[in-house]
């Protein structure tokens, strides 16, 4: 029988900490929220009603994000808890991003979608300690609790029980937002980003260029702020961090404001919606630095966004921002060999079945070596 060895915490490039922040200066630290027109974005979508299950260290029942958590639970051996436990902070982090509600008179941290409900679903003790098995049980505990969004900060190798469980998330109309990578560690985007069905997230810097921590690749989709961004933190205080981690959690949110808004939309539609309206960057079209650009999140709830298969049909500011990403048809190309591996968290702080392909197009290449795991 395989088992997944134990894998070393991320270099420090990926670790390094800004200066704590605290409660009243946190909200002007969140540079992430004026570039992405958050205060804008909250007249649209709020996220009411959509639950996101953040699959991670646990998440802390910080002020900031405590009316949203939920009872979940951990997957791990011999821990009982119900996910609300976090002694590393990672998964508090991401959960922050995604929908911490603040505080009275614009205090705490905000998230993008912070009236969406945070499932936490705990798969390792530690951010660097966790295992491909781990991980897939955590999806499909997601999966059993209707979770609609899962946002998952952590990557390795290609495993054929996690392959089954992005291929259950699609089969239940999930969402699955995955961090791409970080280099050095990372010389390829990782699994589950480099699966189909799965929205792949890269990293950009606070001037919207791409940024050198965050991997590129065939699979990139999206790509999302990365660099220094601030959140909360285990210990009830804030801490920031840069990493494609953060960068996945924010498109998780994103993913939340436009369930919330469409409730109808199937999770293939909200991805091409994402895709769709992502601002483009780098040579014309998709590449593999940005994916389909950068994510923007008053044209995803605005624009008049074509059905997929329309690809050749722009969307339509509809009193969003530019739209010129290219609208792609379904993944294409082979998963590459399934072997138990260890998932290792992507900075701090930060199908077989059918259901539903997802809508971007893969220059997958069949030839391309494993990716390495983080380390």
């Amino acid at each position: 029988m395989l088992t997944a060895p134990t894998i070393s915490r991320p270099p420090a490039e990926t670790e390094a900490l800004s200066p704590r922040a605290n409660i009243y200066d946190i909200r002007g630290r969140q540079w992430h929220l004026d570039y992405l027109s958050v205060r804008q974005v909250h007249k649209l979508s709020q996220g009411e009603g959509v639950m996101v299950a953040v699959v991670d260290t646990g998440v802390h029942p910080h002020p900031d994000l405590r009316g949203n958590l939920v009872a979940g639970t951990s997957v791990l051996h011999g821990d009982r808890s119900n996910g609300q436990q976090d002694r590393d902070g990672h998964g508090t982090g991401m959960a922050g991003l995604i929908s911490s509600h603040g505080r009275p008179a614009g205090k705490g941290a905000l998230g993008i979608a912070p009236k969406a409900k945070i499932l936490p679903v705990r798969f390792k003790l530690d951010g660097p300690l966790g295992t491909a098995t781990d991980l897939s049980q955590a999806i499909e505990y997601a999966i059993s609790r209707k979770a609609q969004i899962i946002s998952i900060s952590s990557a390795g190798a290609a495993n054929l029980a996690l392959q089954r469980a992005i291929q259950s998330a699609a089969r239940a109309d999930v969402v699955v937002v995955a961090a791409a990578g970080n280099i050095p560690a990372d010389r390829h985007v990782g699994f589950p980003a480099a699966y189909p069905n799965v929205i792949a997230i890269g990293g950009i810097d606070r001037g919207g260029k791409h940024t050198r921590i965050s991997v590129s690749g065939p699979e990139v989709d999206l790509v999302a702020p990365a660099v220094e961004i601030y959140s909360t933190n285990f210990d009830g205080g804030y801490r920031a961090g840069t990493g494609t981690s953060g960068a996945a959690a924010i498109v998780a949110g994103a993913a939340a404001l436009i369930r919330a808004k469409y409730p109808y939309l199937p999770a293939d539609e909200v991805a091409h919606r994402l895709t769709a309206t992502a601002i483009d960057k780098g040579p014309p079209g998709r590449d593999d630095q940005y994916g389909y650009g950068v994510i923007d999140l008053v044209a995803a709830l605005t624009a008049d966004v074509p059905p997929r298969g329309f690809g050749s049909v722009p969307a339509t500011p509809g009193g969003g921002g530019p739209t010129t990403a290219e609208a792609g048809g379904p993944r294409t190309g082979e998963n590459r060999a399934a072997t138990v591996r260890g998932l290792v968290t992507l900075g701090v702080l930060l199908a077989a079945g059918g259901a539903w392909a997802l809508v971007l197009r893969r220059r997958r290449r069949s030839a391309d070596p494993p990716p390495r795991i983080s380390r």
